[in-house]
């Protein structure tokens, strides 16, 4: 069982910077698949970034490659978003998500387990 709690959310003008962070519990966190996904309003939930247990693989939708980074820190059983030059078209509530096991993690039905996200805005 992973317990997931995601903070770091708020407001920010475009071109802007913010980190979010997600602290998990449970002791499967080192082996599991960890994710961030979000989900504007009037939208479905969409793939954000993805990382392997060990951190040496990540994976980015197109929307924001280049500008995201997925990291994680197992020590601190925490994984992180770090988001530059924010758009607009960013503004969604952020979902930190984990799936046990080994396999690559970048769609929504391939989650185990959710946080309750955390709402980024970003204004014009």
């Amino acid at each position: 069982q992973v317990q997931l709690v995601e903070s770091g959310g708020g407001l920010v003008q475009a071109g802007g910077s913010l980190r979010l962070s997600c602290a998990a519990s449970g002791r499967s966190f080192s082996s599991s698949y960890m994710a961030w996904f979000r989900q504007a309003p009037g939208k479905s939930r969409e793939f954000v970034g993805s990382i392997n247990w060990s951190g040496l693989n990540t994976y980015y939708s197109d929307s924001v490659n280049g500008r995201f980074t997925i990291s994680r820190d197992n020590a601190k059983n925490t994984v992180y978003l770090q988001m530059n030059n924010l758009k607009p078209e960013d503004t969604a509530v952020y979902y930190c998500a984990a799936k046990r096991g080994g396999s690559i993690l970048t769609t929504v039905g391939g989650v185990d387990y959710w946080g309750k996200g955390t709402l980024v805005t970003v204004s014009s």
